[in-house]
C-alpha cells in the first residue's frame, strides 16, 4: 500500500508525458514534509514543472523553501550550468588536451559517456542520493525515454569510468613523454586526476547500490487509463527490471467519474473502464491507486496538499 512511501528515503515519480507525474510528486513531497521528515522535491525533467505546480519560483541552483510547507525544499536541475561543470571535471581528465587530440576531439566532452545531458543529471543525483540533510527525496523525473536513460546511467556511468580510467593507466607514460617533449599544462598530476576518476566511480557505486535498495528506493508509475499509456508503462516497468530498480505501486490518474446523465461522460467512464480492467490484470501484484478526475486544476499548495490528504488519507499527521 502506498503508506509504505515515506518509509523510503528515495521517491522516483515517472511515466508518459502529461500523465501528472510532477503533481503526483509535489503532492507526495507535500505529505512529507507534513509528516515532519526534511523533504527535497528535486525536478530532473529539463521542462520543469514544478514551480508551476507549486506556483512559485523554483531556483535552478540552490533549495528554495516552499511556501506554506514546513520541512520541504525545492530544486529544479539547471543541465545548462551543470554542463560547464562537468566540462570542467572533464577538462581536469587532461589537462594538455593530449588525449582528446590523441582520440580526434576538438573539446573536452569528446570524452565524454553517451547521453551528455542524463548523466550531467545523474552526476547531480549522487550529491542528493549521500546528502545526510533529508530524510526523504522526491524526483520528478522527465517522459520516460529520458527516464530510462537516467536510470540505466549508474551502469553506463561506471563502464564509462572503468574504461577512461583504464585509458589514462595505458597512455599516461605516452602522454606525460608528450607533454615533455611538446610542452603542456602541469595543472592537474596524473595522480590527483586519477582520484577524481575513481572517486566518482566509487559514487557511482554507492549510488547504484542504494538505488537498487527496495528498503530505501520506491519507483512509483503514473498513468492514466488509456492505452497509449498503458503500453508506455509497461515499457517502464520492464526497464525498470532490467536495472533491478524496485517499483511495486501504480498511480493511475485522471479517472471519470461515473455520470449517467452525460453521454459524452458516459462513453469515456466506460472506455476507461475497460482500460482500467486491463491495468488490474496486468499489475495484479502492484499496488494500485485511483485518483478521480478534478474540475479544477491542481496547482499551488492549498490544491496539492487537499490532493494530498486524498492519496494518503490514511497517513496523516
Amino acid at each position: 500500500m502506498a503508506l509504505s512511501l515515506f518509509d523510503k528515503r528515495f521517491l522516483f515519480f515517472g511515466g508518459k508525458g502529461g500523465v501528472g507525474k510532477t503533481t503526483m510528486a509535489a503532492a507526495t513531497a507535500i505529505q512529507a514534509a507534513d509528516l515532519g521528515f526534511r523533504t527535497l522535491l528535486v525536478s530532473t525533467d529539463p521542462a520543469h514543472s514544478v514551480s508551476d505546480s507549486l506556483d512559485q519560483k523554483i531556483d535552478g541552483e540552490i533549495h528554495t523553501d516552499v511556501h506554506n510547507v514546513n520541512n520541504l525544499w525545492a530544486i529544479e536541475l539547471n543541465t545548462e550550468n551543470a554542463m560547464r561543470t562537468y566540462s570542467e571535471m572533464v577538462s581536469q581528465q587532461d589537462p594538455s588536451g593530449t588525449i582528446t587530440e590523441f582520440f580526434g576531439g576538438d573539446d573536452p566532452t569528446s570524452l565524454s559517456p553517451p547521453g551528455a545531458d542524463e548523466t550531467v543529471a545523474f552526476i547531480q543525483l549522487l550529491d542528493f542520493i549521500q546528502n545526510p540533510e533529508y530524510d526523504i527525496v522526491v524526483f520528478d523525473t522527465a517522459p520516460t525515454g529520458h527516464t530510462l536513460k537516467l536510470l540505466q546511467l549508474p551502469e553506463m556511468t561506471q563502464s564509462w569510468l572503468y574504461r577512461l580510467i583504464k585509458m589514462r593507466r595505458r597512455l599516461g607514460g605516452m602522454m606525460a613523454g608528450f607533454k615533455a617533449v611538446f610542452g603542456g599544462s602541469s595543472g592537474t598530476s596524473e595522480e590527483e586526476a586519477f582520484d577524481k576518476l575513481e572517486e566518482l566511480r566509487d559514487q557511482v557505486e554507492i549510488a547504484r547500490v542504494h538505488l537498487a535498495n527496495p528498503k530505501e528506493t520506491e519507483f512509483v508509475a503514473v498513468l492514466i487509463p488509456n492505452i497509449m499509456a498503458i503500453w508506455e508503462t509497461e515499457r517502464l516497468i520492464r526497464a525498470l527490471y532490467e536495472v533491478s530498480f524496485p517499483i511495486s505501486q501504480l498511480y493511475i490518474n485522471q479517472v471519470q467519474p461515473e455520470n449517467p446523465s452525460c453521454s459524452y461522460c458516459k462513453s469515456r467512464y466506460a472506455g476507461q473502464q475497460e482500460n482500467l480492467k486491463k491495468i488490474k490484470e496486468l499489475y495484479e501484484e502492484f499496488s494500485l491507486v485511483e485518483i478521480p478526475m478534478f474540475e479544477y486544476e491542481i496547482r499551488g499548495t492549498l490544491r496539492l496538499r487537499e490532493l494530498s490528504h486524498m492519496l494518503y488519507k490514511d497517513h496523516s499527521i
